[in-house]
Order: structure tokens, then sequence, then C-alpha cells
């Protein structure tokens, strides 16, 4: 009634006063009554609907977490799961899932198809997994996360060299992780070696947009704080008492960050976390990554060794190429490194490891340094899958 009564000075001064106001009034009042009757009703049913689904508790996932739950879900295999999340969740293009996972457009292609397919017939519900669901679903989900995080710290294509937008988003979804899952140690161990990673972006490239390899960036530009923080996430993680590789990556990067220059890390502690990598992580690119510290413990010899080893598996990789050219100009075989470095530039689209790789060329590779850096490349699928990269 008193709301009828507010709307009648507001229309009969203008439309003049009905022959019963009392009626009108009644008339307003019992419409406006029924309005809010209908209204409660459809929030209660909103409401039960909303309490009935199984997501209670996770308030702050997005539809995108939903998203990459039903390309994770167990029906589709590994290799698929990552294909179809980069595509459909992050929104990258087939192209760049292909470079990112070492395969051709095709078989990637087929694989999204194929994922589609599989989702509509099994009928894989769009929603959050229970917790025993999280838990399954979790390598999943942490491999297509840090591949996310790759392609905005060292982008495949476009014009651009990074993409802090999507290393923001990798970010934030591994954070989520940690909140949902407390008491798994692996998303502590991403979101360490994410963070560390990061708090090196204002040293990564200089004012004219080239690369800047880890040893010659300016450490004062690095961000103690958060550098400091995300230590404290890994030994945190530690603590459980698991080990898993992004753990191990995270430690790595921890050991490099916390060296007070390039020349003085521990390169003995480098070598046996990249052992232990290794071992949880038998993917060629881990092991190319732990020629670098092979280098430097045992010498170039002994790492080109290792990494020739690698040829069958990474021929169509640029870093193979690239850390191989590197050692080849340590022994001096400058005319085997340039054509190492020639084979590595039509397999990158990154405008910044282009460039690098062209100034080398140009000056006939007098001394470089390693263009993958310490931070690894590892598993993320049977496939194999970039890592982050330390420049």
């Amino acid at each position: 009634m008193q709301e009828a009564v507010i709307e009648a000075m507001e229309h009969w001064p203008r439309d003049g006063v009905p022959e019963r106001p009392d009626a009108w009034l009644a008339a307003v009042a019992r419409r406006k009554a029924l309005d809010r009757i209908r209204r409660d009703v459809n929030y209660r049913e909103k409401l039960a609907a909303i309490e009935a689904q199984p997501v209670a508790g996770y308030v702050e996932a997005d539809d995108r977490l939903r998203l990459m739950f039903v390309c994770c879900h167990p029906a589709l295999s590994r290799e698929v799961q990552v294909a179809l999340t980069l595509r459909a969740v992050v929104g990258l293009t087939t192209a760049e899932i292909a470079r990112a996972l070492l395969s051709s457009e095709a078989a990637i292609a087929q694989r999204i198809v194929r994922a589609k397919h599989k989702i509509v017939q099994a009928g894989i519900p769009f929603r959050l997994p229970d917790e025993s669901e999280l838990v399954e679903r979790l390598d999943h989900l942490l491999a297509v996360i840090y591949l996310l995080f790759n392609e905005g710290y060292l982008t495949t294509g476009g014009p651009e060299p990074a993409r802090r937008d999507l290393a923001d988003d990798a970010e934030w979804l591994a954070a989520l992780l940690t909140r949902l899952l407390p008491t798994e140690p692996e998303p502590l161990g991403l979101l360490a070696l994410i963070r560390l990673h990061l708090a090196r972006s204002a040293a990564r490239f200089d004012a004219d947009g080239n690369l800047v390899l880890f040893e010659d960036q300016d450490r004062s530009l690095w961000d103690r704080e958060a550098i400091a923080a995300a230590i404290k996430l890994l030994e945190r993680a530690s603590s459980f008492g698991r080990p898993g590789s992004y753990q191990v990556q995270a430690a790595i990067t921890a050991l490099y960050a916390e060296a007070p220059s390039w020349p003085e890390t521990d390169w003995t502690q480098a070598l046996l976390l990249y052992e232990l990598l290794v071992s949880l992580d038998g993917s060629p690119v881990a092991r190319l990554n732990r020629a670098i510290a092979l280098e430097r413990v045992a010498g170039a010899d002994e790492a080109l060794d290792a990494v020739d080893a690698l040829r069958d598996e990474l021929a169509g990789y640029h870093l193979f190429h690239a850390t191989r050219g590197r050692l080849l100009e340590q022994l001096g075989r400058t005319d085997e490194a340039a054509d190492a470095y020639r084979a590595a530039l039509p397999l990158t689209s990154n405008p910044a490891e282009r460039a690098l790789l062209e100034r080398r060329l140009s000056t006939r590779a007098p001394r470089t340094r390693s263009a993958a850096g310490p931070a690894v490349k590892g598993r993320s699928s049977k496939s194999r899958s970039r890592r982050a990269r330390s420049t």
C-alpha cells in the first residue's frame, strides 16, 4: 500500500485524481503485491537450483575454470585434453598450439575435432568436480596452466614477443588451484615457478624490445620481494614431502635467482636438481635443459654429446638447435654453430627470438649464451611441450 501511495503521488498530479482513489490504490497495491510474490517465487527457485549444483565452496571459480574441467575430463586422452583446453579456454590458434606442443597443425586439428565429438557423445557436464575428481585431473590442469603461462611469457607467434595478460591469467588460475587444493604441493610449486619468472619481467627485454638472456639481465631490476615470497611458497610445498616436477623446476629457478651473479651460481647443485627433474620427467626437453648445467660442471664437449643424443626427438625444436649452436661456439666450431642457428631460425615465430638468432648469425656467433636458459621445459602431455624459458 505504501508503494501504491508513492505511485499515486507521482501520477495523480500529472494525470489527475481518479474518480475512486481508494479503488485505484487497492488495485495498484494488489498488483505490486503479486509482482513481489512472483519475484520471491522465482528467487527461491533459482536459489534452489544453485544450491543443487555441486559447486558450493568454489565461489572464486568462473566459467573459464569450469570449461577447463570439461576439457580435462578423464574420458579424453592427455594429448586431447591439453590441445582442447588451449583452443577452447585460452583461445590459441591451431598453429600456436602445434608449436607449443611440438606437433603438426593437422594433428592438433584432428585432436580438437575428436575431443568435441567425445564431449557431446559422453555428455560431459559443465561443472566443477568434487574434490576427489579435482585431484584426479590435477596433473592435466597444471600442465595446461603452465602452457598458458609459457605462451604469455614468450609467445610462439604474433607481433609481440610476450603477452602479460596470458601470463597473469595463468598465475591467477594457479593461485586458484592452491586455494581449492591446499594440501596438494604441485599447485604451490607451479605458482612459485610462475611468480619467480614474473619477478624478473622488468629485466627480460631492453629498451628496443630485444631479448636479454638470463645471465645478462640487470638483477637490480628484479622484484626481490616477489622472489622471496615465491620461495616461501616453494618451502610450503616442500613441507608435504611429495616432490614433483613443478617443485623441482621452481627450485632450479630459485637457485638461479638467489645467486649473486650468473658465474657464482651453484652449478653442482643445479645439475643435481636437473638430475632429479629428469628422474621425475624424462621428456627430451627436460634432458635438453640439463645440458646447460652439465656444460658448467663437465664442460661443453660432454654437454654437446648429451644434446646430440636428442636429435631424433627434438629436430623440429628451435631451442635444440640454438643450444647446440651455443655449445659449438664454446668449442670454437663457429661454422657449425652458424649452421645450427640457421636451422633454429625458421622453427620460431617469436620476433625477439628471431632477432637474437639473426644477431648471432650476423656476427658469426662470437660468444653467445644459452638460448634456453635455466628454466626448464618438460612434460605437459605425452607429446613434448614447451616450458617457460629463463630469458
